[in-house]
């Protein structure tokens, strides 16, 4: 897998060997931040991290900084692995259940511009319910949130939707910021 474009565009990322991990596909990536447009000084969340490949697409692109969450160790230390060998600087890597880790970035006051929403298929049409409403403390004002998940099996958020994809079987919901 390789970083699609930007700063470190061509590069290799290594992705976990577990199962249920499935890597965003290159051309998933470049048609979402080809939707997105520029992310320039934005603070990015790449909840249900995996490899990272959403974040560092984000960072190449001239993200300011990004936060890796992931419940999995082998996904955490995969990521920070990745980071390091591009040498990115400004990110932050959480080995968390990502509800958890919403819930206490609410209490501290944390805030992203833009979440990119990755989790396991299979688990995408349950969170929807309890996700968004842990989303929308953590998010400023003209945030947006993209979600990817399976065609068939959708991860709706209670926020306001404003765009959706659809590539092969990956649906990608694009939200806003609550108002």
């Amino acid at each position: 897998m390789r970083v699609v474009a930007g700063e470190y565009g061509g590069q290799r990322i290594a992705a976990p060997r577990r199962a249920g991990t499935r890597p965003t596909q290159d051309k998933v990536r470049e048609a979402l931040f080809s939707v997105l447009g520029p992310v320039d000084g934005l603070r990015v969340l790449d909840l249900y991290a995996g490899s990272g490949a959403l974040g560092i697409e984000a960072l190449s692109r001239g993200a300011r900084d990004a936060t890796f969450v992931d419940s999995d160790k082998a996904a955490a230390r995969i990521v920070r692995e990745n980071l390091e060998r591009l040498g990115v600087e400004g990110a932050r890597v959480f080995r968390a259940d990502a509800l958890s880790f919403l819930r206490g970035a609410a209490r501290h006051g944390e805030r992203w511009d833009l979440v990119l929403c990755d989790p396991p298929y299979r688990l995408a049409p349950r969170l929807g319910a309890t996700l968004g409403p842990l989303l929308a403390p953590v998010l400023e004002t003209g945030a947006r949130i993209v979600c990817e998940s399976s065609v068939k099996h959708p991860m709706r958020l209670d926020l306001p939707l404003i765009g959706d994809r659809r590539y092969g079987d990956t649906a990608l919901m694009l939200y806003a910021a609550p108002a």
